[in-house]
């Protein structure tokens, strides 16, 4: 009697399990290619990053400034993972906000890159931006649940306070306007604002922070550390944000700052979540 009880709350268990479905979803600002970082340029690291990733093994991963010769240095090692995005400059050229994705358990069903300017289907910069900035979407079913999710990457500027405020209303625009079946929407990305920023305000008007709503919190709260291990991180720039009026729990939120010899993968901390899609 007790192995068929035993039995059949597995079964019952499996069945609930299957109306829902876990996607672990990171961003992560993977810093430059550039030579002047020394010994934190990308050749003495790019070993330790690779293994992080494969390590949590996202079914989502975010990525921003990542230059071509970075982007395939991800491909060749990330076996199975597909990869959406243009670089800023056009085509594969120039820093992408690339969307990484598992194709054994996603498939994606529409993409594409725009720029934040006045012209967004075009290589273009506007407002007071010191770059050209980009966000990259993709539509992807969840092969097991057949779920679909939109998911939105961007890294804004640095400089510009107001290419950042009409580069998330461009943003929120287009999230509107490819939408129009209301499917869960998660838009990641380096905001380059903290959390107090008229940014974050105004976008909490239509999207929730994850580590809002999050039922388990790990690691600091800054995500940026600008390659300083001897000094605390405070500045939090990285988010990963969710529709409100979509049906999504956040099981966990971490900030993850691993390092080996007082050294970290990047000069910001990559910010991970698993979500659970009804």
């Amino acid at each position: 009697m007790k192995q068929y009880v035993v039995v059949l709350a597995v079964c019952i268990m499996g069945f609930t399990s299957c109306k829902s479905q876990n996607l672990d979803v990171m961003t992560y600002n993977i810093r430059l290619d550039i030579a002047s970082d020394g010994e934190n340029a990308w050749a003495n690291r790019k070993d330790f990053f690779s293994s992080q990733v494969l390590f949590y093994a996202p079914d989502i991963l975010n990525v921003q400034e990542a230059r071509p010769n970075q982007m395939d240095d991800l491909k060749s090692v990330l076996n199975d993972y597909k990869a959406i995005g243009l670089g800023r400059d056009g085509g594969n050229l120039g820093e992408h906000s690339a969307i990484f994705y598992n194709s054994k358990k996603l498939k994606v069903e529409d993409t594409a890159t725009f720029w934040l300017s006045e012209t967004p289907n075009k290589v273009s910069k506007s407002w007071d931006a010191a770059y050209p900035r980009i966000c990259t979407y993709g539509l992807f079913t969840v092969l097991k649940s057949k779920q679909k999710v939109w998911v939105f990457n961007t890294h804004l500027d640095h400089v510009g306070v107001n290419a950042r405020l009409k580069g998330m209303a461009l943003i929120l625009k287009k999230i509107n306007e490819v939408n129009t079946q209301k499917l869960p929407v998660i838009l990641t990305g380096d905001f380059n604002v903290e959390p107090n920023d008229e940014l974050i305000s105004t976008l909490k008007q239509d999207m929730v922070d994850s580590k809002n709503i999050a039922k388990i919190i790990f690691g600091p709260n800054g995500t940026f550390n600008a390659f300083n291990y001897n000094e605390p991180a405070t500045r939090r720039i990285d988010y990963i944000m969710l529709s409100k009026s979509s049906k999504i729990t956040v099981e966990k939120y971490g900030v993850l700052t691993s390092a080996i010899n007082l050294k970290y993968p990047s000069d910001h901390f990559p910010v991970f979540a698993t979500l659970k899609l009804k």
